[in-house]
């Protein structure tokens, strides 16, 4: 069967993630012939818009695809008769998430990406920018669907849920398929014979049960997981990790090889992991090991070696690659980069809605009643079929005391957060901070708050009206 080609635009266009997207285009073009690739950017980002966008071209002329590669800084040129608008920006560059590790880090509090008060500020200065972009998506392509892997992926979603009208939107994480990875290496099984239940929010979700070609086998993962986390410990693990993080981008790096068969899990103890019955994603370290994470964290920080300040490093060092004229594939140091597979997920997805798969992903979407004691229109992270008409979340109901509260309370804290950031309203900001586990008093919210406004007042005119 022939079918039409597509039109896809990716906001973010000068990332350095956009050459791993190139890619899983390419090799989806037989079931996804996407006619136009628009790489769109800001004014700050062209220099790089322009080494990515040259990249992209060369790879599709390798490739020999009829794919033609637009750059432009005009969304409004480049939006209109799209099907597919792909968002992947950060809002402030590299240096705005400098600070959001930094500061709450000088107070001895966890600095991170999508996490605590780091997560928090980046949520605030990308959710209004996200809004301009539906009200453009509603203008010029209202039939489109946004597909997001900005960071904070979940509360990204949770606002366009909420604050637009805009129903096609999906937000993406590549969390859930490194877990699935790595507990299909746990069971030595390939990962497409995995089928995980997860139940939660973006960075913050745990597998319920795992099902090996439409089998339960979560006693056995447990099992695997507990003896696991018994090697292996929460302080032999942080050594890995620092090491892993020292180093990455090093000529010559290679990741320690245990860690990079479980990138996606910590270990946990034994009574916690057969108290909850379930497998938490990665990121629950900061909440369950909040002590050990702020001491790594509070050590990088005073070597100067935050996690942005290596990402920033191995940033740049992909672009001195991205440059060289006879680069025309994607260069496996991309992967170094610390969100390998996000861009994979994006085209799966893409490709599942387009031909109307009925596969399964791990997605963010309206709850739609899928997880009981979450309002039905916020959004989740969950486990969904994916059709034409977008995903359709695998009902899970009611979910167990042991994992229902801490789910709750960062459902509550995002619900918050969103509000903050189209109001502009100090006390619900404040209110959201005081609700997150990771901010330990209210006066230190407070603080920590105006000193992170006054950083960011650029990014957050809806605070300065």
């Amino acid at each position: 069967m022939t079918r039409k080609s597509v039109k896809i635009v990716t906001i973010g266009g000068g990332s350095s993630y956009t050459p791993e997207l190139v890619e899983g285009f390419i090799k989806r073009y037989d079931e996804l012939p996407v006619r136009e690739l628009w790489l769109v950017d800001i004014e700050e980002g062209q220099e790089k818009l322009e080494i990515v966008g040259n990249l992209a071209k060369r790879m599709v002329e390798k490739a020999g695809l009829p794919m033609k590669i637009i750059l432009t800084l005009d969304r409004a040129k480049a939006l209109p008769d799209a099907d597919f608008v792909t968002t992947q920006f950060r809002v402030g560059l590299l240096e705005a998430r400098i600070k959001d590790e930094r500061i709450p880090l000088s107070h001895g509090l966890i600095g991170q990406e999508t996490n605590g008060i780091g997560g928090m500020f980046k949520g605030l200065r990308t959710i209004p920018v996200i809004l301009d972009i539906v009200k453009d998506i509603q203008k010029y392509c209202p039939d489109a669907w946004l597909i997001n892997f900005t960071n904070p992926s979940g509360m990204v979603t949770e606002a366009v849920l909420k604050y637009t009208n805009h129903t096609k939107v999906v937000g993406l994480c590549n969390v859930p398929i490194g877990m699935q990875m790595s507990l299909a290496l746990m069971l030595d099984v390939p990962p497409e014979k995995l089928r995980l239940q997860i139940a939660g929010l973006n960075h913050h979700f745990f597998a319920t049960d795992v099902f090996l070609e439409g089998k339960s086998v979560m006693p056995e993962v447990l099992e695997k997981y507990i003896a696991f986390s018994k090697e292996y410990g929460i302080k032999e693990r942080m050594k890995m990790m620092k090491a892993s993080r020292e180093n990455i981008g090093k000529e010559g790096h290679k990741p320690e090889e245990s860690l990079s068969k479980t990138p996606m899990l910590m270990p946990f103890s034994e009574a916690f992991l057969r108290g909850i019955q379930a497998v938490p994603c990665g990121y629950m370290m900061y909440y369950y090991h909040t002590k050990e994470m702020l001491e790594m964290e509070l050590e990088e920080f005073k070597q100067g070696n935050v996690r942005a300040e290596v990402v920033k490093r191995t940033e740049a060092e992909l672009f001195e690659l991205y440059k060289d004229e006879n680069l025309n594939i994607k260069p496996p140091q991309l992967e170094k980069r610390g969100g390998a597979h996000y861009s994979d997920a994006a085209c799966n997805l893409i490709a599942s809605i387009y031909t109307d798969k009925g596969d399964i992903q791990y997605v963010n979407c309206k709850n739609n009643g899928a997880v009981s004691g979450i309002d039905n229109n916020s959004g989740v992270e969950i486990a969904a079929m994916i059709t034409a008409d977008g995903p359709k979340p695998i009902a899970i109901g009611e979910l167990s005391p042991t994992i229902r509260g801490t789910i709750q309370n960062i459902k509550a804290f995002e619900a918050l957060v969103c509000e903050a950031a189209v109001t502009g309203n100090k006390n619900i900001a404040i209110t959201a901070l005081n609700n997150n586990p990771l901010v330990p008093s209210d006066t230190m919210a407070s603080e920590i708050f105006e000193e992170m406004l006054q950083a960011h007042k650029r990014y957050l005119p809806n605070f300065f009206k």
